[in-house]
């Protein structure tokens, strides 16, 4: 079966700067067994990811294209394509795009 992705532009997602745009992979009628948000995720030159909390669950990021600036627990790190990073139940986490082009990243949250 072909899957139509749902394209979403979401306004200053958890207090972040400008937009991300939010395509989703897998829509809730697919998704089952724990899994709650597969998606991918762009954010344009100078937008970001508000840093947030989990709980409850965990949340992974491939980084697919693009340089960026992650926020983990306190900590920042540069990241580009390639990157595998993951944020743990009750940690916390950000993402800003501080290149020059497109960041995108898979998106991928799960119950735990």
């Amino acid at each position: 079966m072909k899957l139509t992705r749902i394209n979403k532009i979401i306004e200053k997602r958890f207090g972040g700067k400008g937009h991300l745009i939010s395509d989703s992979i897998l829509g809730t009628e697919q998704m089952s067994g724990g899994c709650r948000m597969y998606s991918e995720i762009t954010l344009e030159k100078g937008c970001s990811l508000g840093i947030h909390k989990h709980e409850g669950e965990t949340e992974t990021y491939f980084i697919i294209e693009g340089k960026g600036l992650y926020y983990d627990n306190g900590e920042s790190y540069n990241v580009a394509a390639g990157d595998v990073l993951f944020c743990d139940n009750g940690e916390s986490h950000g993402m800003e795009n501080n290149g020059d082009e497109k960041l995108k990243f898979i998106a991928l949250i799960l119950e735990k």
